[in-house]
């Protein structure tokens, strides 16, 4: 396939160094300064899973040409800005930012059809422009759509990826039974609702905890308070996408106990990004994560004392 990726941060680079190695076409999206890093001195990567190599993707500040795939990594707060680099038509979008808001965004830009709900299970940062570092074994991009003509492209992008050495799953149509009719949002049927919000509640608990306390997840899963407000974070989260449409999975049901078993399994020095923008000085999503879940709860009805009272610790860390 040939495949452009927007955004070349921990993310994005980790992709799109992981697609050069592997001999996929690929072109990264990027500011000037940083299309002027990747291509005099390529992308560095170090990965515990991929291992530690130097790739050379083609770096352009803008992408006019078409592609089979174009791969979204920015932060949600960057989105709008960085498609102002993107004057092509792609014929299949993967999203991978935090949250849900974004959906919406890209399908009014390129097309109902064209744009699928992705996520990227990993934990990887963008040190300096031009280096990636990849610090988990944990690597997993899950895509679904309710339109049927995109189950070919994304199993066509999902194998590119695998080939990569990056792990990727499609879930079927009607992965899990369509929410009440009287629901009018985006994430309808066909997967949807569970690719985003299996891992958005988990990433929420996640980067709440750890950015609110500025703990990692061992000492937060080892310390009697910490890992309560944990397990409320969890069990509101999943309460929120229970009503969304995402809790009637076959075989993959979104409960709290699953939840709370993958964090359990999770390395102890696990972070978040949240965490890791709040201790560089950079604005943490607080919109696109937590913000994502609270509107959510809002719709429904639901009340989320814990993710509120995480948010305003670190509403207050930031402030001070």
């Amino acid at each position: 396939m040939n495949v452009a990726v927007l955004g070349p941060g921990g993310v994005g680079g980790l992709v799109a160094g992981a697609l050069d190695r592997a001999g996929t076409t690929v072109a990264v999206i990027a500011r000037d300064s940083t299309v002027e890093t990747i291509s005099g001195q390529g992308l560095r990567v170090s990965s515990v899973l991929l291992g530690d190599f130097v790739a050379h993707p083609r770096a352009v500040p803008y992408l006019d040409e078409p592609v089979d795939a174009l791969i979204v990594a920015t932060k949600a707060a960057g989105l709008r800005d960085a498609l102002e680099r993107v004057g092509a038509a792609p014929k299949l979008v993967l999203p991978l930012l935090n949250g849900l808001d974004h959906i919406d965004v890209l399908r009014e830009r390129f097309g109902e059809g064209t744009v699928v709900a992705g996520t990227i299970r990993v934990e990887a940062d963008r040190p300096e422009p031009g280096v990636v570092v990849h610090t988990s074994r944990f690597l997993l991009v899950e895509m679904a759509s309710r339109y049927p003509a995109a189950g070919e492209p994304m199993r066509r992008l999902a194998s590119t990826l695998a080939e990569a050495g990056i792990p990727a799953r499609v879930y079927p149509p009607n992965h899990i039974a369509p929410p009440p009719a009287e629901r009018a949002v985006a994430l309808a049927d066909g997967g949807e609702a569970q690719v985003m919000w299996s891992k958005l509640v988990r990433l929420n608990a996640l980067a709440c905890t750890t950015s609110a306390f500025d703990r990692l997840l061992g000492e937060i899963r080892s310390t009697p308070e910490l890992r309560a407000e944990l397990v409320g974070a969890i069990e509101e989260g999943c309460a929120v996408a229970q009503a969304e449409g995402a809790a009637i999975a076959s075989g993959d049901p979104l409960v709290p106990a699953r939840v709370l078993g993958e964090l359990t399994a999770a390395h102890a020095t696990l972070g978040s990004s949240m965490q890791r923008d709040i201790a560089a000085g950079r604005p943490p999503e607080l919109d696109a994560i937590p913000g994502a879940v609270l509107r959510a709860a809002a719709r429904h009805g639901i009340e989320c004392p814990t993710i509120e009272r995480l948010v305003g610790m670190i509403r207050a860390r930031v402030a001070s």
